[in-house]
């Protein structure tokens, strides 16, 4: 797989996707204040899912 060969895209795609989780996070406090507490509870969700993952990316890209 040509993502795998290359760290550095690697590191690249880890760190859009960290990106992506930190602005699910820090707006998610708008859903609570708009009485949408469940979709505010699903986006921190996919925003912690994405933080684990780009974190393990960007753990694997620089362990290479």
């Amino acid at each position: 797989m040509a993502l795998a060969a290359d760290p550095r895209r690697q590191r690249l795609v880890a760190l859009l996707v960290l990106g992506i989780a930190v602005v699910l996070l820090a707006s998610s406090p708008t859903w609570f204040a708009s009485d949408r507490g469940v979709i505010g509870v699903a986006q921190l969700a996919v925003g912690v899912l994405l933080a684990g993952v780009g974190a393990l990316l960007l753990r694997r890209s620089s362990a290479r």
